[in-house]
């Protein structure tokens, strides 16, 4: 197989619980994605990267693993994921796992040992520490709301957990637990999954001190998140893991990177580093927070979104590999983000595609994106069903933060859950997702948004997406070209070239409903255009551009 293969290649995210249920108990699952598998190399994808399947509880859809060598009652059983490889392998499409293992399900065997005693085989395969002056051992907030500790009585001990109660965080500074996960890594390689992405990685090297962090006002924990990321010995862990699993495998592989800098994502993803293939990060899908953290309701400054993105665009170039994405399954709706998800759903949905896509690094298209699903638009807090969601919603509002109709308000702006709602294919009953009650409600807009529509419609965003991937495997420049920012102060415009030998791109993208003028640069007046999502005939001189209206123009001196 090619080196670096995962260059090349487009990542399709599907979350299994609201992809396509295949027997009508309301709640997607492995066959409903074998299934829908020739739409998805329809769409022109290579990799499939699925959220965990693994048998779970189901505290945190899944993120929460009773057993790593198992799959999920409701999704099927490991012969129907066998049946998913080998079919998605015959099309010429690789299956990417979800890997997590910054913590386990307090249901995991290892776990119901750890806390059984403080001296069995599995006492230190999870982090304990003893109380403080009566209370937990450090100040620390879950990611998920309350202390990020939770008491046992059996051993007289708190244990650590970064997320929900039921997800405790494993011990990686024991040798046993880095060993009994690299076994099990190397168990899904030699089924024959093509590549991992990497649940909070950044976050298993714990501090050697465990001391009291900062805490903001009006809070009672400090965050937990910058305390314990990039930890003393996360490179040395993740190069053993290189070592003992990823280097003797075709793998891609990424990792969620959570406070990540441009300087620490070099050793993660550089070429010479030989940990992994890429990182996410989130620093462009954290300027939309407000003082109540991600709870907000209004999008960034254009500039910072510039900003950021041209910063990782221009120092890991030769460097390290980007990740490039807008949506994902802990991530609203980007139509409804960045875009404009009625008057100009469709344009503004083509305009982000073609922003993100001609940028260097490998995509990530999550399931709808390609159809310009919307968030959902709630307007009852029992119709969430996420966890972080539900928690906020009740710390703020119950505790006098901010009012009800304020937190719907950013529940609809930025809950996990506006990306979870079921995948709509039709515009049959539930969007043709399932015959059953769906886990989650159905967005009401599917009977006019739904891949069959898109299907049928030769200008949908659907075939824009198709056109994208195309592209990418057409043109070296998009792999490989360096990244140059024009305009860098426009609150309208986002407007860049790309530079390969002498292939030139230039890519404009109007952020706004509004018509704005545009002065095309000099040199490009023999050039021609690769993909625009309006009609055009003239891309010289100063131009008016429609809203959302975005373009590329590619010339070879």
């Amino acid at each position: 197989m090619q080196e670096n293969w995962w260059k090349n290649a487009v990542v399709y995210q599907i979350y299994p619980r609201s992809f396509m249920d295949s027997n009508n108990d309301g709640i997607g699952d492995l066959k409903g994605i074998t299934q829908k598998l020739d739409y998805l190399k329809e769409l022109g994808v290579d990799i499939i990267w699925l959220s965990p399947v693994y048998k779970s509880p189901n505290c945190d859809n899944g993120y929460d693993i009773s057993d790593y060598q198992d799959i999920m009652d409701d999704f099927g059983t490991m012969a129907d994921f066998d049946e998913m490889l080998d079919e998605a392998h015959k099309r010429g499409l690789k299956i990417m796992m979800d890997l997590v293992v910054n913590h386990t399900s307090d249901e995991h065997p290892w776990f119901i040992e750890s806390a059984r005693s403080k001296d069995n085989p599995y006492s230190d395969y999870y982090i304990w520490r003893d109380g403080k002056e009566g209370k937990e051992p450090t100040n620390w907030e879950a990611s998920f709301g309350g202390s990020a500790w939770e008491y046992c009585a059996a051993r007289d001990q708190y244990y650590l957990h970064a997320f929900a109660v039921k997800q405790p965080d494993l011990n990686w500074d024991n040798p046993k637990v880095r060993q009994e996960v690299f076994q099990m890594m190397d168990w899904w390689c030699q089924k024959g999954i093509d590549g991992f992405r990497m649940d909070v990685i950044s976050m298993i090297s714990k501090p050697e001190v465990f001391e009291d962090g900062h805490v903001r006002e009006g809070h009672q924990y400090a965050e937990i998140g910058p305390i314990i990321t990039h930890g003393p010995h996360e490179h040395e862990y993740l190069k053993e893991m290189n070592r003992e699993v990823l280097s003797r495998y075709p793998l891609a592989t990424v990792g969620e990177t959570a406070c990540v800098t441009v300087e620490e994502a070099k050793k993660y993803a550089g070429f010479d580093e030989h940990e992994l293939n890429m990182v996410f990060q989130f620093e462009h899908m954290d300027l939309d927070f407000g003082s109540y953290g991600k709870w907000n309701n209004r999008p960034p400054r254009l500039t910072q979104l510039k900003e950021v993105l041209s910063k990782w665009q221009t120092q890991l170039h030769g460097k390290a590999w980007n990740s490039l994405y807008w949506d994902n399954h802990d991530q609203p709706r980007v139509v409804s983000r960045f875009g404009n998800d009625k008057e100009f759903r469709a344009e503004s949905a083509k305009m982000l595609a073609i922003c993100l896509h001609m940028m260097q690094g490998t995509p990530y298209i999550y399931q709808g994106e390609e159809l310009g699903m919307t968030n959902a638009g709630f307007t009852s807090i029992d119709q969430y069903r996420d966890i972080e969601s539900i928690n906020a919603y009740h710390e703020i509002v119950e505790g006098g933060i901010a009012g009800e109709d304020y937190m719907m308000e950013c529940l609809r702006f930025k809950s996990r859950d506006n990306a979870r709602t079921p995948m709509q294919w039709d515009s049959s009953v539930n969007a043709g997702f399932t015959e059953g009650t769906p886990w989650i409600e159905v967005n009401p807009n599917y009977t006019g948004i739904n891949a069959r529509a898109a299907l049928a419609d030769k200008d949908s965003i659907f075939y824009y997406y198709k056109k994208l991937i195309g592209l990418r495997k057409e043109y070296q420049i998009i792999t490989e070209g360096s990244y140059e920012l024009l305009l860098p102060d426009s609150e309208e415009l986002y407007v860049y070239t790309r530079t390969y030998g002498d292939e030139k791109l230039l890519t404009v993208c109007n952020f706004t409903g509004d018509i704005q003028k545009f002065e095309v640069p000099g040199g490009f007046e023999k050039s021609r255009c690769l993909i625009g999502n309006y009609s055009r005939d003239v891309y010289k001189g100063q131009i008016e551009l429609k809203p959302y209206e975005a373009f590329v123009l590619y010339k070879c001196r």
